[in-house]
Order: structure tokens, then sequence, then C-alpha cells
């Protein structure tokens, strides 16, 4: 079955807001059977997510999210800079976050966050073979710490308490596909 006569056409594009994490568009488009219509689009960067396993536990950071006015325990993660390698991203932010080093780092799998209103892609990454360097190197506006939880505790606690981070759900599943592969 072809997917033809389900693309739409973007005819015209505005920004409506630019902030320092996303741009919000306004986006003009047409469908297959001539509908017009316009919808709103976020433009942001990609984001990746490691799956840190140390001594047969995850590796998790406990912060502060301002949205949510509350705390929750994820894996550590972040933005993916402007002509940045996701794997390198992941790399970086696992350092920054934990002060953990790499052995060997594996790709998940990438995804869309919310292809409803998000352009971009979400990356996620298993680190292993971790060495703790005992540094985190923060944002000046970064207040977190790490902490080891054991892995069934994680994957059973999702959706309950501090693990409430949605795309901490994508990584859990894409932990367990690549397990069971």
């Amino acid at each position: 079955m072809d997917d033809k006569d389900l693309i739409w056409q973007i005819t015209e594009r505005k920004l409506l807001l630019h902030t320092p994490v996303y741009d919000v568009m306004a986006q003009k488009e047409v469908s297959p059977t001539g509908f017009r219509g316009t919808y709103v689009a976020m433009q942001a960067p990609d984001w990746v997510m490691t799956i840190p396993v140390y001594q047969g536990q995850f590796v998790l950071v406990r912060q502060w999210r301002h949205s949510m006015q509350a705390v929750t325990l994820e894996f550590p993660g972040g933005v993916v800079d402007r002509g940045e390698d996701p794997a390198q991203a992941a790399l970086r932010e696992l350092s920054e976050e934990t002060g953990f080093t790499v052995g060997r780092l594996t790709h998940l799998g990438s995804c869309s966050p919310n292809p409803a209103l998000f352009q971009n892609r979400f990356h996620c990454y298993m680190a292993e073979d971790l060495t703790p360097t005992g540094a985190q190197h923060l944002d000046e506006d970064e207040l977190l710490r790490y902490e080891l939880r054991p892995i069934e505790e994680v994957l059973s606690g999702f959706g309950r308490g501090p693990y409430a981070h949605a795309l901490m759900g994508t990584a859990l599943a894409l932990y367990r596909q690549h397990r069971t592969a």
C-alpha cells in the first residue's frame, strides 16, 4: 500500500515564537484532497538519552523538572549540539551529569519524541564498561546528583513516583528490546 494519499504539503511557514529551547512555527499545509489548514510545529535540536549500566545497576540522575514542579529520577541526557554526532552527545551528557566514562556505547534506536508537535529526533544509547571519575561538569543552572538503582526496580517502577519522564519509557522499551534480541 502506498502512503502518497496521506502526505500533506507545506505551502508556508511562519515563526511564531523563538525560545532558547525551541522555535514554534505555524505551517500552512494542503492535504492530498485539497483541504487547507494551519498547524503548529516545534523545531528543536535532537535529544539524546543514555542508559548507563554499572555493576549490574542503572546510573540515574535525580533533578528538578521546572514544568512538572517535581524531582524526577531518569537516565542522563540532553540536547545534541549543532553539528554534534548523537553518539558524541550521549558520551558528553553522561560525563557531564555523572562523571562516568564509557568503554562501550551501543545505539539502541532513534525515534520521534512526539511527531504531532516536534520535528526533532530522540536518540537512545546504552553505555557499558563504565569508569567513575568522580567529576561532574554541570551547567550553571543544572542541579542534579546521580545514583545507582537496581535495574528491576527501574523497569517495574516506571510511570510511578520519580520515574515520570516519558522518554525514559521509550529508552526502557529499547533497552528491553536489545536485551531480548
